[in-house]
Order: structure tokens, then sequence, then C-alpha cells
């Protein structure tokens, strides 16, 4: 599985090509799952371009992504978009239009309270494990862990040299991980190694202009499907048109 992450906590300060609205969003998404992307993960957004979990801003993203494709679909719940716990399990009740999935960072406060309120729901939980974080162990402690869709392994070291080294740690500390699948992902200038690692393992990945602005050759990239076709070579998946 190759997911597309669509914008990430970025804004258009960043690019002018990371969408910021639903239908920017929704044409973005589509686009990848044109050349090849399996499953999204898009951050909804406020009038001001901020990360959301407010209601409106959920319905809105979802549906106009999916008025274009038939994929699975998730949202994230990093605490950055809403910091207190308890205000972001009470968002995700208010939730009028439910996500296929959505992201916990399991080394978040209210992780698991987070997490029990998304299956609570019937949505699918990404339990995001952090390199550099105590989320593994966490999770490992976890009695939901058993219950999430899967594990998506996050490098955060932006080094390209480093960046592989500390996804073979993380996956270490990850261990069985209960069992689960796991989607392996790294940023920045970690983005583009960890993916070739994700292939060389056979583990489900993403790429997207959440995690990285720039093509394999420090070129920027002009949209999430250039990213998800490259990804699809730099896998292994798809061979580059001559």
């Amino acid at each position: 599985m190759v997911q597309v992450c669509v914008n990430g906590a970025r804004g258009s300060g960043d690019s002018a090509v990371v969408p910021m609205s639903p239908g920017a969003m929704a044409d973005s998404a589509a686009e990848a799952v044109a050349v090849g992307a399996s499953d999204i993960h898009v951050h909804p957004k406020s009038p001001c371009g901020q990360d959301t979990l407010s209601a409106k801003a959920v319905a809105a993203t979802l549906e106009s992504i999916r008025s274009q494709v038939r994929v699975p679909v998730g949202v994230t719940t990093g605490a950055w978009a809403e910091p207190d716990p308890a205000a972001r399990v009470a968002r995700i009740h208010e939730w009028s239009v439910l996500p296929d999935h959505a992201s916990v960072n399991w080394h978040e406060p209210g992780a698991e309270e987070v997490a029990a309120a998304l299956l609570e729901r019937g949505v699918g939980v990404e339990a995001g494990i952090w390199s550099g974080t105590d989320g593994a162990a966490r999770f490992a402690a976890s009695p939901l862990g058993p219950r999430v869709l899967r594990v998506l392994a996050e490098v955060t070291d932006p080094a390209r040299d480093s960046a592989q080294d500390t996804a073979q740690e993380l996956l270490a500390e990850l261990g069985t991980a209960h069992g689960l699948p796991v989607l392996l992902h790294g940023e920045e200038g970690g983005a583009w190694p960890v993916l070739r690692l994700a292939g060389h393992l056979g583990l489900a990945t993403r790429i997207g202009l959440e995690d990285t602005l720039v093509l394999p050759d420090g070129q920027r990239a002009v949209s999430n499907a250039q990213l998800v076709s490259e990804g699809l070579v730099q896998y292994g998946w798809a061979q580059r048109s001559p």
C-alpha cells in the first residue's frame, strides 16, 4: 500500500502547491490516486489555514475528497490541532462525517483516550509511533494495541544519511507491534531513504507534501501526484517512463 499524505501541518507559506481548501485537497488526492495511491491521509484546515479537528472542517474535507475518490480516507488527531486531550475526545464525538481511519500519536498525552473514542465510533486507528519518543513502549503496553488498524512508524530523523538507521532502530523498538501491519515512512531529507527501505522490507509506506516538498534529486515537487509517481518508482512498484 502507498498512502498519499496530502498536506500535513504545512501551510501555503511552505509551498504554493500545498492544498489547503477542501476542494484543493480533493483535487490533489484524486490526482494522486489516479497515479497509484491507494489510501489518503489529510489534515483538515480552519479558514485561517491551521490544522483543526472541528466537525465542520472534517466533514467538508471528507465529503469533498469522497466525491472524487473511492479509497480510504484518514485524518490527523495530532495534539497541535487540539492541545487539550479532553477537548480532542470531545471533537471526535462531535464529528458528523466519519473518516475511515485517523492517526493517533501514541507519545502524546491522551493518546489512549483519543484512540478509544475513535474505536467507539467505528473509526480505524493508525497508531503513530515516532522515533525518538517513548511511543513504542507505550504502545507495547497498551490494551488497545491489538484493536488498531495498523502502526504508522514515523521516522522523524530528517537527515538523509542517518534516517534509514533510525528507521531500523524504530522497527526494532516496535518488535512484533501486536502483530499489526506496519506503514513505514520518513520526513524531509529522510523521506526518500526511508521509503526505499520500506520497499526493501516489503512494508507499506507513504509519500506526499506532508513528508517532503522535494523529489529525490532535490527538485521541488509540483504536486502530490508527482511525489506518488516517483515514490512508486523508488519503492519498486513501477518503472520510470522512458
